[in-house]
């Protein structure tokens, strides 16, 4: 299972580059849940989801969730760079 940043208005998921995309195998992987809450909590993500995704099976399955400080829409690369 690979741990991901979603945002929750678009169901997008956060690269490793900082952008966003529709597709989970693309996601930036995050070593655990915590690590990846701490991350979107700190960047300018807005709302968003920690998900799990299954690659075998393309399932997501929603582990946490919260709200950044930040507004949405701007730049993500710290969150990106984040581990």
């Amino acid at each position: 299972m690979n741990i991901l940043i979603e945002n929750e208005a678009t169901i997008e998921y956060l690269t490793a580059a900082g952008n966003w995309t529709k597709n989970p195998h693309d996601g930036k992987r995050f070593s655990a849940t915590m690590v990846a809450f701490r991350a979107a909590k700190q960047g300018p993500v807005g709302r968003f989801n920690i998900v799990g995704h299954i690659p075998e099976t393309n399932q997501i399955i929603n582990l946490n969730h919260g709200q950044s400080k930040g507004p949405p829409g701007e730049s993500v690369e710290q969150v990106a760079a984040a581990n």
